[in-house]
């Protein structure tokens, strides 16, 4: 399909593909929004069903724990039917377990809803950046995930300040999951009658489809349609691929233990917070809930920043390497930054966090925090794409699936570790880990380009390195 063809995603109206781009985010944080929303509900929930607050935890542990499962079927599934058909099945699907959730009469049913529930839920955080892929090139792509990083973590940030406040409101818990329910509905609809299908070989499997009808020349192929295999095939390369690519490259291991890391970090302050907040400086629901949006302040100021200053020095190293692609290894820039970062705002939120010491001493900890995860997001999400193009989406399935295990588990041991180690040591141990691990993408940017070499998956390794000698000395950033 070529550059100028009508049907061509990457040749659509770019007001057009940046609508695509806000409902691809919106559905990422439909799913994420939902990851944590029952934290401002919990003590509703025990009380409702007499559980303790291990129990309470899995609410939130199941639902991530769903997304280990979903990307082994969304991704691949999505190479071989369509981005549309696996969101509209699988958010069709999602949009009832959270009826279930609403419904539920007893803790069994609740927890197997929310597991369910993030089971389907898991196919935009899988998918949306593949769309990303589709539908944009190298030079705008850096901008749509600018804006498209904010949702992975502003859902879960903003889940505990929504909930919170509706707990304090004295409204029942069940209205939480009926609030899930409408979102992801709405999110259904506009879906169905607004995405297009974006991936390409399933375009041409239409357009092939279309010419066959027309004419009645059974001659017209397309290259998906003779890719058949039979149903235990099938489900052997949908579930193995994402670990397949993982498990035979050493950079995409190295990045999703890193991802990983960050991801079960976020979902570990939501134990970590009410030990501060709640109990520390007597904070209620509502108010805790709050204690959340710096990390989205900080984030928006980091997407904000990348607009500003990352993606400019990008567009000026793409003139200087044209007409080649620039390295993948010019992408992870912000995350030299944000490395050093992300592991002092541990360090800062663990020594502040004394009920003595005033509650915006730790508060303002959210700030870098949430920066240096959306730099980190962005710089690794960006590299990922541009290295492993047309197994991105398999590379970014098998991260989810692992990065999903980090989230599920970490909230599982944070309460007892933050009251074991209390707040300063128990920070402090994570800023330790996240120290030992920043050195990953500083090693990226200086050897990326001979791990892209011997990749079997990135078809990226054979491009040149530095840009090309100009008439004028043009220089990359």
């Amino acid at each position: 399909m070529g550059p100028n063809d009508p049907d061509n995603p990457k040749s659509w109206s770019r007001p057009f593909r940046w609508y695509i781009t806000m409902l691809s985010a919106t559905l990422v944080l439909n799913a994420t929004f939902a990851s944590s929303a029952p934290e401002g509900i919990i003590p509703d929930i025990m009380k409702q069903f007499s559980f303790g607050t291990e129990v309470a935890t899995l609410t939130i542990a199941l639902f991530v724990a769903g997304y280990c499962v979903g990307p082994l079927i969304w991704g691949p599934l999505s190479e071989q039917v369509g981005r549309k058909r696996v969101f509209l099945g699988s958010f069709l699907v999602y949009t009832g377990f959270q009826v279930g959730c609403a419904l539920s009469p007893n803790t069994a049913s609740i927890l197997i809803f929310r597991f369910l529930g993030g089971t389907f839920a898991a196919a935009p955080l899988s998918n949306s950046g593949a769309v990303m892929a589709d539908i944009w090139d190298a030079d705008t792509r850096g901008k749509a995930l600018a804006l498209f990083t904010l949702a992975p973590f502003a859902g879960p940030t903003l889940g505990p300040t929504v909930s919170g406040f509706m707990a304090v409101s004295g409204v029942s818990w069940r209205w939480v999951f009926w609030l899930l329910t409408f979102f992801a509905a709405a999110c259904l609809i506009a879906t169905f009658f607004t995405l297009p299908e974006t991936f390409v070989p399933v375009l041409l499997v239409k357009r092939a489809q279309k010419l066959r009808k027309e004419t009645g020349d059974d001659r017209y192929w397309a290259p998906l349609e003779r890719n058949k295999m039979d149903f235990r095939h099938r489900v052997k390369h949908i579930l193995g691929r994402p670990f397949v690519v993982l498990a035979r490259e050493p950079m995409l291991i190295a990045i999703t233990l890193y991802m990983s890391f960050i991801y079960g970090c976020i979902y570990l302050l939501f134990e970590a917070y009410p030990i501060v907040f709640t109990q520390g400086h007597h904070l209620n629901q509502g108010i805790s809930g709050l204690m959340f949006l710096p990390i989205f302040i900080g984030g928006s100021l980091g997407v904000l920043t990348y607009l500003l200053v990352f993606n400019p020095r990008y567009e000026r190293a793409m003139a200087a390497f044209s007409p080649h692609p620039v390295p993948p290894e010019y992408r992870l820039e912000l995350c030299l930054w944000a490395a050093p970062m992300f592991a002092l705002s541990f360090f800062w939120f663990g020594w502040t966090s004394y009920p003595s010491i005033s509650l915006w001493a730790p508060l303002m900890a959210g700030v870098p925090l949430g920066t240096s995860i959306v730099f980190l997001f962005l710089g690794l999400f960006n590299y990922v794409i541009d290295a492993y193009l047309f197994v991105a989406a398999s590379a970014l399935s098998s991260m989810t699936v692992v990065r999903s295990l980090f989230g599920a588990g970490f909230p599982l041991f944070a309460t007892q570790m933050y009251q074991s180690l209390n707040p300063r040591w128990a920070s402090t141990l994570l800023g330790l880990v996240a120290v030992a691990m920043a050195p990953i993408p500083f090693v990226l940017r200086s050897y990326g380009h001979h791990l892209r070499r011997k990749s079997k998956y990135s078809p990226t390794g054979d491009q040149p390195t530095k840009p090309p000698m100009k008439e004028k000395g043009a220089q990359a950033v």
